[in-house]
């Protein structure tokens, strides 16, 4: 992939529901542009609004069962789909199952397979077989994960198993309750998620300003694998009041990757 980087916009949500609203639009204009094209989810917190906001737009009428195959992020390696806290659990609880998306629609990345560099092989032909990636809506972890494209990421990052930073067991930790938290995830490479053509990066909370900051203002660099997010042909970041605090359009608008 060229280093020359496309258009970007950034969208600030003053609440919880404008954030769910702005998502679930940026969403929702993807699918219109590219019905059939695939979309890879990040689960966690943050993109809940938008899921729910999407959930609540299909139970009203208003948004049909998304018709494009939907795509696994990554998941926990060694964590069954019977564990409530398992990614693919988690995705299907909060989008899946709300939009009713058939089980058969989900390329799905495993983390309890026998031979994790079969499952890889095995993910990206099945996203290449549907004619690639349209939509990647992604998290940004503290450390500039996306994924678990741990740093040090750089744009030719392949899906594979990856051992979790401590500043990624500590994020998750939460999520366990007191359980010690998994030590490794399996995750789409940097590389499927830059094939893109859109990308939708949903950021909430101060503790997240300056990562996101270097994230589309800073220079690209593995250490912070989501400056390389800008390389994309459409970058839509969506982040609240306090990550996206001093950040500008003009910005994010006139930053590119070295070489352009």
């Amino acid at each position: 992939m060229s280093s020359r980087a496309g258009e970007a916009h950034l969208l600030v949500a003053s609440s919880d529901e404008a954030f769910g609203r702005l998502g679930a639009d940026a969403i929702q204009a993807a699918w219109n542009d590219s019905p059939g094209g695939a979309t890879i989810l990040a689960t966690g917190w943050t993109p809940i609004p938008v899921f729910r906001e999407l959930a609540t737009r299909h139970a009203r009428g208003e948004l049909g069962t998304p018709g494009c195959p939907i795509v696994q992020l990554d998941e926990y390696v060694g964590v069954e789909d019977s564990d409530p806290r398992s990614l693919y659990t988690w995705l299907d609880r909060e989008f899946l199952t709300p939009l009713e998306v058939k089980a058969s629609g989900v390329i799905r990345l495993r983390g309890t397979t026998a031979d994790s560099e079969q499952e890889c092989r095995r993910f990206d032909a099945a996203v290449a077989a549907v004619g690639g990636l349209h939509l990647a809506v992604l998290g940004l972890g503290p450390n500039g994960h996306v994924g678990f494209n741990e740093p040090p990421s750089g744009p030719t990052a392949s899906t594979r198993v990856v051992p979790l930073s401590p500043e990624s067991l500590a994020s998750n930790a939460r999520y366990w309750e007191g359980a010690e938290v998994p030590v490794e995830g399996i995750t789409a490479g940097l590389e499927l998620l830059l094939s893109a053509d859109v990308v939708i990066l949903v950021v909430a909370g101060a503790h997240k300003r300056d990562i996101l900051r270097r994230s589309v203002t800073g220079p690209e660099s593995p250490e912070v694998p989501a400056s390389y997010l800008r390389r994309v042909p459409r970058l839509i970041v969506v982040a609240d009041d306090d990550a996206a605090a001093g950040l500008t359009q003009e910005e994010i608008g006139s930053r590119s990757g070295p070489g352009i």
